[in-house]
């Protein structure tokens, strides 16, 4: 059985392992609010798909239901 002469430097080792890695496709750039989203899918930010409402999300219904603040009062003297 052959065994190497030399041991392999991690350098040399991880110069040939470069390839051997994860990438991710596809990802844009919501054009509504900017969220990174998944190319050709609704963003789950804000629910816009292709420039169009498609889905009401939670964070919107939130907004809507939220009653407006009372301006706070002033101290008087």
């Amino acid at each position: 059985m052959a065994v190497p002469f030399r041991r392999t430097s991690k350098t040399k080792k991880r110069m040939r392992r470069t390839h051997q890695k994860l990438e991710v496709e596809g990802l844009v750039a919501c054009k509504n609010c900017g969220a990174t989203i998944k190319a050709h899918n609704i963003c789950p930010e804000c629910g816009y798909y292709d420039g169009k409402k498609v889905l009401e999300t939670k964070k919107a219904k939130a907004k809507e239901e939220k009653p407006a603040e009372k301006p706070a009062k002033a101290k008087s003297k």
